[in-house]
C-alpha cells in the first residue's frame, strides 16, 4: 500500500471512529460491543483497522482525560455541546496527545473535515479553533510548530 493509500484508509478509519463514539456517547453501550459490530460490518472498505481499533480504544478509555484537554477552550459547558462536536473534539485530542506521528496539521484538518460533513453548518469553525488551542498546550506539538518547516 503506497502513503496515498494509507492516509486515505487512516481518513476512513477516522469517519467510522467518529461514528463509533457517537454511538457510544449516545447509547452508553460497551465500547467493545461497539467495536465488534463495527468491525463485523462488511461495507468497512479499505480502512486501517488497527488505527480505528486502537484510537477507539483510546478515545473511549481516555474520554474524561480529553474532555479535560479540551474544556478550557469551550465557550460553553461540554454537556451541551452536539454529540457530534464532542465525539469530535475527543477524537481530535486524542490525536494531537497520543498520535504524535499524525502531523498537526493533518489532526486538525481532519477534524475540520468531519465537521463538515458530519456536524452542524459552522461547526467546523470551531473544531478547528477549540482543537487548535488544545494542540499548542501539548509540549511536543508546540516542538512541532516550532519546528522549521522542511
Amino acid at each position: 500500500m503506497n502513503a496515498r493509500e494509507a492516509n486515505r484508509a487512516r481518513a476512513r478509519a477516522r469517519r467510522r471512529v467518529l461514528q463509533a463514539l457517537y454511538q457510544w456517547q449516545m447509547t452508553g453501550q460497551a465500547p467493545e460491543e461497539i467495536e465488534r459490530q463495527f468491525l463485523g460490518e462488511h461495507r468497512l472498505g479499505r480502512m486501517d483497522l488497527a488505527y480505528f481499533s486502537e484510537v477507539f480504544s483510546g478515545v473511549t478509555a481516555q474520554a474524561d482525560a480529553m474532555d479535560a484537554l479540551f474544556d478550557p477552550f469551550l465557550d460553553r459547558p461540554a454537556r451541551t455541546l452536539d454529540p457530534v462536536e464532542h465525539a469530535l473534539l475527543r477524537l481530535g485530542s486524542y490525536e494531537l496527545q497520543e498520535r504524535l506521528e499524525v502531523p498537526y496539521r493533518v489532526c486538525l484538518d481532519q477534524a475540520v473535515e468531519l465537521a463538515k460533513q458530519f456536524g452542524a453548518e459552522q461547526s467546523h469553525r470551531y473544531i478547528n479553533g477549540v482543537l487548535d488551542r488544545v494542540g499548542r498546550t501539548l509540549p511536543l506539538r508546540k516542538a512541532e510548530l516550532a519546528a522549521p518547516k522542511r
